[in-house]
């Protein structure tokens, strides 16, 4: 495994091989639970506050309570991030559930959450978001709360297996011909300089790129609107691009069979690209 010595836990920071739940376990066994994943730069968290804030939205949302503060949160994050050393690119995986109890579909009485959360080394995608990528379209299947960041994921994982068994790097969702979202990003499209995207509604997850990006098109001058486009759109688009905390703002040149506008990326998506690169620049750690 690539991740980190040290993981944070509700006990406290552990060696990684110290960490174990019982099968038991409400997030294995229900996905009853929550997560956050949160980009580091050069060893720096990017926007780990608004991740923060998503999590106990989420976690509010399925009554769960995370056994910390939001600032002893960060503080433990900080003090993980320090303990591991991390230096290079990489990625936070931060995991809460209901905890471990015998196996009852309802709430157990006691409130005894798990948590872990761990860093594992992760390279920028230049390659792809540089040249772009191409998408195929599925069925958005999955339940109607998907602003809830939940650890139910089948669906996107599916959605997302058809796309890599197809060659292609993401799957575009869409219920009754209307884009939704990607299996695991949030989708774009660029119309006469004009930026579309779905509304932050319960049918999606309201990205933490996808936020900031709305900040970078009001600071650029570049209409945002939040409406839904369909799917029969975006042969018309002049560009689609994706955004993600791993993926980052990701042009899309090709949808199924069909190219987007002449096959490269745009000049609204690479000035959005420019804008996170700036926003995103770490400053040296400790």
């Amino acid at each position: 495994m690539t991740v980190k010595a040290y993981v944070l836990t509700e006990r406290g920071l552990l060696r990684s091989e110290q960490v174990a739940y019982p099968m038991e376990e409400r997030g294995l066994q229900f996905g009853d639970g929550v997560y956050e994943v949160v980009r580091l730069y050069s060893g720096t968290y990017i926007w780990l506050h608004e991740h923060l804030d998503r999590l106990y939205r989420s976690a509010a949302a399925i009554r769960l309570v995370v056994p910390f503060s939001h600032e002893e949160l960060a503080e433990r994050l900080e003090q993980l991030r320090r303990m591991n050393d991390v230096r290079e690119d990489a990625i936070l995986y931060l995991q809460v559930t209901r905890g471990s109890f015998p196996r009852s579909h309802a709430f157990p009485a006691e409130n005894r959450p798990n948590l872990y959360a761990y860093i594992q080394p992760m390279a920028r995608k230049t390659e792809e978001m540089a040249r772009g990528v191409r998408a195929i379209l599925t069925k958005d299947v999955r339940w109607e709360y998907c602003c809830i960041k939940s650890l139910n994921l089948l669906p996107n994982v599916l959605a997302k297996q058809e796309a890599v068994e197809r060659g292609a790097f993401e799957a575009i969702l869409h219920r009754d011909g209307v884009v939704t979202e990607g299996s695991s990003s949030n989708i774009f499209l660029v119309k006469h300089k004009t930026v579309y995207t779905h509304p932050a509604t319960e049918r999606i997850l309201n990205g933490i790129v996808r936020t900031k990006v709305k900040e970078f098109c009001a600071e650029l001058g570049i209409p945002f609107i939040e409406k839904a486009f369909s799917v029969s759109s975006l042969a018309e688009a002049d560009e689609l691009f994706l955004t993600s905390t791993t993926s980052a703002i990701t042009p899309i040149v090709q949808v199924e069979e069909t190219l987007i506008g002449n096959g490269e990326p745009g000049d609204v998506t690479k000035a959005l690209q420019a804008a996170y690169q700036k926003a995103t620049k770490p400053l040296p750690t400790a």
